[in-house]
């Protein structure tokens, strides 16, 4: 059982509906239902959200294969515990500027960093396995 990734998953999952919330609330309050309508603060938001879907799912199914193929607990909680900061970092970052920011310098470097980490491990476990 999958226990650590799912308890990853799911302080994403609340982050992600967080992220949805606040475009739907910025949508709402702006009345652009379609689109960004050319609105600033909206496609800042937006991309916050976007950006958090492209990387996000892939990551988790590989901490899940990583758990459930035998991965030590410790790596599972250094590699889910830098995603989750990294995403949150992120998040921040960019729903404050469009440019270069502390949060989105330094959540996209835990990110990046978390999946380089995690694939690089499955890599090496596949590997071996396949060496026999």
């Amino acid at each position: 059982m999958p226990k650590i990734t799912l308890l990853f998953a799911s302080l994403h999952v609340l982050l992600l509906l967080l992220l949805a919330v606040r475009v739907v609330a910025h949508r709402r309050s702006a009345k652009i239902g379609l689109g960004d309508g050319g609105d600033k603060p909206l496609m800042k938001k937006m991309r916050a959200h976007a950006n958090f879907v492209e990387y996000v799912p892939m990551a988790l199914i590989l901490l899940g294969l990583l758990e459930l193929s035998g991965l030590g607990a410790m790596w599972l909680w250094i590699c889910g515990g830098a995603l989750l900061l990294g995403r949150v970092l992120h998040a921040i970052g960019l729903s404050r500027s469009a440019g270069t920011s502390f949060g989105r310098f330094w959540g996209t470097l835990l990110t990046w960093g978390a999946l380089v980490l995690m694939a690089g491990i499955g890599v090496g476990m596949s590997l071996r396995w396949l060496a026999g």
